[in-house]
């Protein structure tokens, strides 16, 4: 009895220390507005990173739009990794397709230019209020960015909406509740972004935990999903 007793104080113990770690390697900025997340085993940088930014953003959210310029800044001055993924907000009519749109022109045209593409989709959301309006607006970018026009099918195969609904699903499991939701990342250690403006304070803690666990971040090309 007494050594049964002693493993269980034993396992408590553990628990406990575990828990403490766990809790310990999350912090936000602003600080105590952590969300609840459920699940954040994909927190970490891409293989070969020290730091990272990872986020989840709607191409119909004005936050996201807000948020855009900054994130893409940071990560340039920082010479960072940044993995994006695709959310879907309910209710919202075309965001679904501008990101299907966005994986085509990745696909077929190249990263930089998708990019773009997203970046001028959120500088124009207050052009865009419907799916016939994205059409219209595509084409015309597509058109005035090397005379290109979207196919008759865009996704025949499924592909790149399996990919945004991936995505989607990935935020879920997350436990995400906003978009933006923005992470700076390192292999032990992850940072909440509450407000963007102080994504470069993220970032710079994130660097400094990076160089406790060992060596210096390195530089890294962004990189998307």
């Amino acid at each position: 009895m007494r050594q049964m007793g002693m493993n269980r104080a034993l396992a408590l113990a553990v628990a406990l220390a575990t828990g403490c770690g766990i809790a310990a390697a999350q912090t936000s900025v602003p600080p105590n507005e952590v969300a609840p997340y459920k699940d954040t085993s994909m927190l970490k940088p891409p293989a070969g990173a020290k730091v990272a930014v990872i986020e989840w953003e709607d191409l119909e959210c004005p936050a996201c739009a807000h948020a855009f310029p900054i994130v893409h800044e940071a990560v340039a001055k920082y010479h960072i990794p940044l993995v994006r993924h695709d959310f879907l907000i309910p209710g919202h009519t075309w965001s679904r397709t501008a990101a299907i749109y966005a994986r085509w022109m990745e696909d077929t045209i190249g990263f930089d230019y998708a990019t773009d593409y997203r970046r001028q989709v959120f500088a124009s959301q207050f052009r865009i209020a419907s799916p016939d309006d994205l059409k219209q607006f595509t084409e015309a970018y597509l058109k005035n960015h090397g005379g290109k026009s979207l196919p008759f099918v865009v996704d025949p195969s499924g592909r790149f909406t399996r990919e945004v609904e991936a995505d989607a699903a990935l935020g879920d499991k997350l436990g995400l509740r906003e978009t933006p939701t923005i992470l700076v990342v390192t292999n032990r250690h992850w940072i909440q972004v509450k407000d963007v403006m102080q994504l470069y304070t993220a970032i710079d803690q994130a660097q400094a935990e990076a160089a406790r666990e060992g060596g210096a971040p390195a530089a890294h090309r962004n990189a998307a999903r």
